[in-house]
């Protein structure tokens, strides 16, 4: 039945149509005006949406249109009404000579149709962002140059809050095209380049500090907490050891202030939930404890306020309005930080929480500033769709909604560069172009977010500041906050993550190895088959090795080329001369996948900047996500307990795994994990070996897992790297050496400096001891040896390590920008490529290949590799492998005591049954 207040309002408007038609019901078709014809000052643009019929969108223009009905013929349309109506109302619409929709037998056309479907019309000016629901029907309304007029079959009502087209004004106004996908680039606004005077901000906002710790309104004599907490965040992006930042928060953090603030019903009543999730900010920002400050848990109390239902279902709860909400909040800018902080602080926010911030997403998607109800009227705006949408990358599992975001990002800026403050204003705003640039970088559209640097930089005062607006007089601290952390390159997100040493490709203090040397040695032809992979044996690619060496070129940013080769293969469905792709090293879409091999490989892409949701055509953390155990299984070596990932039977395994999915957002995917693998951490500070089966503790898993734990930001997590690296510091040898399963070993060393650097300054000289170590196992073609004092040659698993560990930086931080490479055809075997060079056989100059059997598929510098220690530089010893099982031993003895190919080919179909090292 069709709503009376619907047909009440179109009936008005119908009665108010001037007719021209002579028939009743009749179809009125006209001749139409070529697009280009239109432009944003003459005529005006007329879409209509073909989609619920199987369609498009199409467009069409009228050059000097008289009314909107007129402008639907000219541009190309037919149009038919209704027996009770006339033509007035709009009852079926068809493309030129093709069919009308919708067809008779779905609607008649007699009697006015039912407001869940009919063709409702809206209506944009010159400038507008939103579409409006037209006040008049088609004859009478009067477009003027620029307008665009937009036709929707579905259902709306009469506040024409719902219904909307699922396209913006911008997407069909003169000048455009289809209606493009918003995930797609297109290209920034061509403006000067140019940054904004970082330091001269941070003077600035640190002179507006009164007594150097707090914000103080002019004329006013208490704090303005919540200026103050807008400072800390400025000068903690410039630097997180910044005095002043650590003083205003001190200052925030003292009972007094934080009760203030954050519990104005009291110590012990509900909290104000904008200020609690600032305040749990500023404790992440400067290395505080948000579940400690100011004698409150801010962490635990935003998830025990956040409301259960919505507002009139049930006995009501004061300061909610939806389910989801945190109390009191109201603005969906206190909503995205309490997220935020939440996932700061290692607390998986409640579900209803995250998905609150998606329902706040509107038809152009932008988010809107205030807490709306499902249906209300949605406008957006740059600074919160910027806040949102960090918060909803952070969170994962909301791709859909960043994407959305993001396009509607880029398409809102404007040709300045800069960002609006209103989707209605044409002129830019600083703290809207900082948020919309924090967002866009974070996302990896680096080139938009230089657009709005560059429009900031033109907007600076002398002194350092920014106004609100373009035309402001005057500095404001709400507006150049936000641009100094847009400034120095971060985000709100990135500001509050937990603090390590930066990635560099400068090494730690101490005389090293040559590093130049080790990545040719690396990238050697007779090590690196096509300059694409290594060989464990002739023709069959060790994937797991190959990595190894990715991680190395990408630590040291020594040969990008063909770190960009390595990559596509893996990528691009490259092929080894066995024919098997990188499927066959994760086992990804088997029961058998393995979430050491598939955490590994996840772990390249973000370290390179692909999408590991689509690499090598899996999405590899959804495969983690699938690949998670429930409990324990009766086959431990599939399972050993709830949270381990399927045959992931190493701590190196399960921490490659964790790092993968908090690197890709998925913090609550990986809680499971990360949860089990915190529980394996001894009360020593070690981690051992194996899952599912005694194991001592090691170096090399100890480091690993520290590097994992270490992108948590709450105190506990802090406390279990320290304890763990103070451990890895006992067990240096005099020589700067550490022990491995096979002697002082060369891995072992290398994943000890990259432990140790987590806490770089205070383990500085331990540091540069087992760098010298490493140097002095630096043999003259680059290489490295397996141990010191065993069998000389260098060793291709060996050197992975021992080049990336060198440079100290930890693989839950390692990041290289590929950006300037030029992609080459991939190679589809060793036999040849779609174009590339023919393939080089292995080196193995006759020697067996010997293999580590039961070796588990996690290590950074293993991973199911083989090779030789005779300097033939084909493959690694298993004595190099990162993770060698202790248990292991016994069966590599009996390889090495017995040689030949009929141990080492026994030993080799006993790594590829389930479980084995992949």
């Amino acid at each position: 039945m069709c709503s009376k207040g619907l047909l009440s309002l179109v009936s008005a408007a119908l009665l108010t149509f001037a007719t021209s038609v002579a028939l009743v019901g009749g179809t009125v078709t006209a001749s139409a005006d070529p697009i280009e014809q239109c432009t944003a000052t003459t005529g005006a643009i007329v879409a209509v949406d073909f989609g619920p019929f199987g369609g498009k969108v199409e467009r069409g223009c009228d050059t000097t249109p008289t009314t909107g009905y007129e402008l639907l013929g000219t541009g190309g349309f037919t149009t038919e009404g209704t027996v009770h109506d006339g033509d007035g109302f709009i009852c079926r619409i068809g493309k030129g000579t093709g069919t009308q929709y919708p067809t008779p037998d779905k609607e008649e056309c007699v009697l006015t149709p039912q407001a869940t479907a009919y063709w409702s019309y809206w209506i944009a000016s010159p400038g507008q962002k939103n579409w409006t629901y037209s006040p008049l029907g088609a004859m009478a309304r009067k477009p003027k140059a620029g307008d665009v007029d937009a036709w929707v079959f579905g259902g709306t009502d009469t506040g024409g809050t719902s219904g909307k087209p699922a396209f913006s004004p911008d997407d069909v106004r003169a000048g455009g095209g289809a209606v493009p996908d918003p995930t797609v680039p297109t290209a920034p606004p061509a403006v000067p380049a140019g940054s904004p005077d970082a330091r001269a901000a941070v003077r600035w906002i640190t002179g507006k500090l009164t007594d150097g710790e707090r914000v103080v309104d002019d004329g006013a004599t208490a704090p303005n907490h919540f200026l103050t907490t807008e400072v800390v965040f400025a000068l903690a992006a410039a630097d997180p050891k910044n005095p002043a930042a650590k003083k205003a928060a001190d200052f925030l953090a003292t009972p007094a202030q934080t009760n203030a603030y954050a519990y104005p019903a009291g110590k012990d009543g509900t909290p104000d939930a904008t200020a609690a999730a600032r305040l749990a900010l500023v404790a992440e920002a400067t290395g505080k404890d948000p579940r400690a400050f100011g004698g409150h848990d801010l962490l635990g109390d935003l998830v025990k306020y956040v409301c259960p239902r919505d507002a009139g279902v049930g006995d009501p709860v004061e300061g909610c309005l939806t389910k989801g909400d945190f109390r009191t909040t109201g603005q969906s800018d206190a909503q995205a930080m309490a997220v935020i902080a939440l996932l700061g602080g290692g607390v998986t926010p409640p579900a209803d929480a995250v998905n609150r911030l998606t329902g706040l997403q509107c038809e152009d998607g932008g988010f809107t500033g205030i807490l709306i109800r499902s249906g209300g009227w949605c406008d957006s705006d740059a600074n919160s769709t910027g806040l949102i949408t960090l918060a909803l990358k952070r969170a994962g599992g909301h791709d859909a909604a960043v994407q959305k975001a993001r396009g509607y990002l880029k398409k809102s800026q404007l040709p300045t560069g800069a960002w609006p403050s209103a989707s209605y204003l044409t002129t830019g705003s600083p703290a809207s172009t900082a948020w919309a640039a924090q967002a866009l970088r974070a996302l990896g559209d680096g080139a938009f977010a230089d657009a709005g640097i560059s429009w900031l930089s033109r907007h600076q005062f002398l002194a350092g500041g920014f106004g609100f607006e373009e035309d402001d007089t005057e500095s404001r601290v709400f507006a150049t906050a936000p641009v100094t952390v847009a400034a120095y390159g971060s985000d709100l997100v990135a500001l509050t993550a937990k603090k390590t040493d930066p990635p560099t490709t400068e090494p730690p203090a101490g005389d090293g190895p040559d590093l130049k040397k080790g990545v040719a040695y690396l990238t050697a032809p007779g090590q690196l088959i096509q300059g694409r992979y290594y060989e464990s044996s002739p023709g069959f690619a060790d994937y797991g090795m190959t990595i190894d060496g990715a991680y190395a070129l990408a630590a040291t940013g020594g040969d990008n080329a063909t770190l960009r080769n390595i990559v596509d293969f893996l990528d691009k469905g490259g092929k080894d001369g066995k024919g098997r792709t990188i499927d066959a090293y994760t086992l990804i879409g088997t029961k058998y996948a393995g979430g050491g091999s598939i955490g590994k490989t996840a772990l390249l892409a973000e370290a390179v900047g692909r999408d590991p949701r689509a690499f090598g055509g899996q999405d590899l953390i959804a495969a983690l996500a699938k690949g998670t155990c429930a409990a324990k299984t009766d086959t431990p070596r599939e399972c050993a307990a709830k949270g381990n990932y399927k045959y992931a039977n190493s701590v190196f395994s399960q921490s490659l795994g964790v790092i993968a999915q908090l690197r890709a957002g998925e913090n609550a995917a990986a809680a499971e994990p990360l949860s089990y693998l915190k529980g394996l951490q001894e009360p020593s500070g070690a981690w051992p070996s194996l899952i599912g089966e005694k194991s001592a503790p090691e170096v090399d898993s100890t480091a690993m897992a520290a590097m994992a734990v270490n992108l948590l930001p709450d105190a506990a997590s802090h406390a279990a790297v320290t304890k763990a690296i103070a451990w890895l510091a006992t067990r240096q040898n005099a020589d700067g050496g550490f022990p491995g399963a096979s002697g002082n070993s060369v891995n072992s060393a290398a994943l000890a400096i990259q432990g140790m650097s987590l806490e770089g300054t205070k383990y500085a000289d331990r540091i540069a001891k087992a760098r010298t170590f490493l140097a002095t196992q630096q043999n003259a073609d680059g290489g490295f040896n397996v141990i010191k004092g065993g069998q000389p040659g260098s060793d291709v698993r060996a050197s992975t390590q021992a080049v990336g560990g060198t440079t100290g930086i930890s693989f839950a931080v390692l990041k290289r920008d590929l950006t300037g490479t030029t992609p080459e055809p991939v190679p589809t075997s060793t036999g040849g490529t779609t174009g590339g060079p023919t393939g080089t056989p292995s080196g193995g100059k006759g020697t067996p290949v010997i293999v580590t059997p039961g070796e588990d598929s996690g290590g950074a510098a293993s991973t199911g590799g083989s090779g030789s220690g005779s300097g033939s530089g084909s493959g690694g010893g298993p004595l190099a492998s990162t993770g060698t099982q202790a248990g292991a031993l016994a069966a590599v003895a009996l390889a090495l005591t017995l040689g030949g190919w009929g141990i080492t080919r026994a030993a080799r179909r006993r790594r590829t049954t389930p479980g084995s090292r992949t």
